[in-house]
């Protein structure tokens, strides 16, 4: 091979990568996007019930986890994950339900943020600032026009982001693949099914259940793929600072999707939510051991982009993760 060709090759991989990247993201954002059209029939606490739950009986099928695979306190930090898995997907929905897409996705993204800034490294007092800045031009509490019940909600799935993050970062090197996630996703479409029960025993059709199961591939299914693939071409710091990008994208999917125009404040307020998110990512916070960057399966989804926000810039390997 020539040296030309051996230089494309890896730039070839990298911009495919980033394009796998943006379409994860993309069908994140649009699946929640996609989902808000169905509040008035099943609520939100319904549609997000719903969708955990095809999601995570797909995944129980499709990789088929055994109780052979775990150890118990594996399977018990597995279950803490799903429960943090519905608490992200329902608070997220609920906050989406009274806020614009683009202020609920950048108040989430509060959780990963943090987690990114906990840790040693540069420049974190200028990123803690930078989204401090943020929060303040999406809520304008001078104003007074705030929804307090809203905001609540996007700072809860927040939590449970950062929570996720953690729970993560404490059994990804002991979990390989996608069983983790199996056996996680599940616990979190029974719980969130079980809290979604009522409202569903009145509102579910089955047109609504078989939209549903279209939004659960559309979310977290093809997004789980294509994080996969990214992670197989492009540097953790690099998919990082990429998904950082997300509250941005969930603005612009809320202006196409639902129509949701963005006062000047709040576009400022995203902006300075994702630099911060950019910028911790840069400063590299958490250093990564090689089992966990390059085996790992636990912290697939959403929490791999940000994970990947505190790991340092080495390649990720072949295997490096398998899955908001």
């Amino acid at each position: 091979m020539s040296p030309q060709k051996s230089l494309r090759t890896p730039r070839r991989a990298a911009e495919a990568g980033f394009l796998m990247a943006l379409a994860s993201m993309s069908t994140v954002q649009l699946g929640s996007a996609l989902t808000v059209p169905l509040f008035g029939e099943l609520t939100a606490v319904g549609a997000a019930g719903l969708r955990l739950g095809w999601a995570g009986l797909l995944l129980l099928v499709l990789v088929r986890p055994r109780r052979r695979d775990f150890a118990r306190p594996d399977l018990l930090a597995c279950t803490a994950l799903g429960v943090a898995t519905a608490g992200m997907m329902l608070f997220f929905m609920l906050a989406i339900a009274r806020l614009p897409m683009g202020t609920a996705s950048a108040l989430e993204f509060l959780g990963p943020l943090a987690v990114s800034l906990y840790g040693p490294g540069a420049g974190r007092k200028t990123w803690t600032a930078a989204a401090a800045t943020g929060v303040a031009l999406l809520t304008e509490p001078w104003r007074g026009s705030l929804d307090l019940i809203g905001v609540g909600y996007a700072l809860a799935a927040a939590a449970c982001w950062a929570a996720y993050i953690l729970l993560t970062q404490r059994i990804g090197d002991r979990v390989t693949g996608l069983k983790g996630l199996a056996v996680s996703m599940p616990v979190a479409g029974a719980l969130s099914m079980l809290i979604a029960a009522p409202t569903l025993s009145t509102h579910l059709t089955w047109p609504a259940a078989w939209t549903m199961l279209g939004l659960a591939v559309l979310s977290p299914l093809v997004p789980f793929a294509l994080e996969f693939l990214a992670l197989r071409r492009l540097t953790s710091s690099a998919f990082g600072t990429l998904m950082s990008l997300e509250p941005a994208i969930a603005l612009l999917i809320g202006l196409a999707v639902l129509g949701q125009t963005p006062g000047l404040a709040s576009a400022l307020g995203i902006a300075f939510v994702v630099t911060a998110g950019v910028g911790a990512t840069r400063a590299g916070a958490r250093p990564a051991t090689e089992h966990a960057l390059g085996e790992s399966g636990v912290g697939v989804g959403r929490v791999v982009a940000v994970e990947a926000t505190t790991m340092p810039a080495t390649r990720a390997e072949p295997q490096a993760r398998g899955t908001t």
